[in-house]
């Protein structure tokens, strides 16, 4: 684990983390509350309710603006996310639109890069992430009803917990409610961790998200997250027939009784992988071409097979070179440097299908160059610097 990490996790502000924890500790009562069918009912009947109010509302409404709806709507798809206790729409949609733009990097909020319990759970705790940025949801702040249920975050589950009780006593409190609050807790948390490490890959998005049928099916169709991070404006995150998306379906008949509208769907070409990908992804899937390759040891099987006289001339040609680095390198044909057409065969094992894979080959291949040249010009720039 990195030091950056590391800080991360020391980061952690644990006395937030107590009302967390108490509601998985409050489950247990079952043992003396007992469990009765009506309990058992409302827990079934929470789950299923709030699972669609966080892929609706939480996610492809507020985070994405997948789709429009009136500002009544709008606010009874907040109240019903909310109920969810994860904190307000304004401070879920401000952290996951920080995620999109920060996939799987060290800037990411939720990546299981920085370990899978981090990613699952504890980077909720973290004193940086604590707080919503505001300036990423101003389209959401100018709403005051929001901004009071900001302010308010907790009173929607609270409002619901003493539904509970009195609906069905302790039971529907422990059972009902608590119970089915920490089922959609982790199956909810298993889209930001198990959707980053295990399914399949479609479409190359520079991260690593994936399509995970098993999620799908318990998240009412957020399981299929690469889909989603090929294309995040889509209301439908399941892009084939056999991929089912119970979100995208509850959502196509409210629009039927017009309660939302404008329902983003998919482009074809983007439906047969045929888009072209955008700089930002290139960039990324090409940082992580390159670094299959290691520059260091590659300079050092250059050194080895060259002529001290030789070397030293190279060394100053790549020292005068400073930005064109790639171009000598490209023209000097050196040993041990890899072709292309090996970061080409690398790419196709690597990455799932796309018309950008040129684009990326490139534009590794000059990184690798570069990052080669630097190694073998420090020897020279340190003698100049002594």
């Amino acid at each position: 684990m990195s030091s950056d990490a590391a800080g991360e996790h020391d980061d952690i502000i644990y006395p937030s983390a107590i009302p967390f924890v108490s509601v998985h500790l409050g489950c247990i009562a079952a043992i003396w509350t007992g469990i009765t069918w009506q309990a058992l009912a409302i827990c079934v009947m929470l789950y299923w309710l709030r699972i669609f109010a966080i892929g609706a509302g939480y996610h492809r409404y507020f985070s994405h603006r997948a789709y429009s709806t009136s500002r009544v709507f709008q606010f009874i798809l907040a109240w019903l996310a909310q109920t969810t206790a994860q904190k307000s729409v304004i401070w879920w949609a401000s952290k996951h639109r920080h995620h999109h733009l920060h996939s799987d990097t060290e800037q990411d909020v939720h990546s299981p890069r920085k370990g899978f319990i981090y990613s699952h759970l504890g980077w909720i705790f973290a004193r940086k992430h604590d707080t919503a940025d505001l300036t990423r949801v101003l389209d959401l702040a100018r709403c005051p009803e929001l901004m009071w249920l900001h302010k308010y975050e907790l009173l929607p589950p609270l409002a619901l917990a003493v539904l509970c009780f009195f609906v069905a006593g302790w039971p529907g409190l422990v059972v009902g409610f608590l119970w089915s609050t920490v089922l959609v807790y982790h199956v909810t948390f298993c889209i930001n961790s198990l959707a980053h490490m295990r399914g399949s890959t479609r479409y190359l998005t520079g991260d690593d998200s994936r399509n995970n049928w098993l999620l799908a099916i318990f998240t009412m169709g957020e399981g299929w997250h690469n889909n989603h991070h090929a294309y995040q404006s889509s209301v439908r995150q399941g892009f084939r027939w056999w991929e089912i998306d119970p979100t995208y379906y509850l959502l196509r008949a409210l629009s039927s009784l017009s309660l939302v509208w404008d329902l983003k769907t998919p482009p074809e070409h983007v439906l047969r992988n045929e888009q072209r990908l955008g700089s930002r992804v290139i960039n990324r899937a090409a940082e992580q071409l390159a670094a299959r390759f290691n520059s260091e040891r590659i300079a050092l099987a250059i050194t080895s097979a060259l002529r001290a006289p030789e070397l030293f001339a190279l060394q100053e040609t790549l020292v005068r070179a400073h930005h064109r680095m790639s171009e000598v390198l490209k023209s000097l044909h050196l040993p041990h440097v890899p072709s292309r057409d090996e970061l080409l065969h690398e790419a196709k094992a690597m990455f799932a299908k796309t018309r950008s894979l040129d684009e990326i080959v490139d534009r590794a291949f000059e990184l690798l160059l570069v990052s080669v040249g630097k190694c073998l010009a420090v020897p020279i720039e340190r003698n100049s610097n002594s």
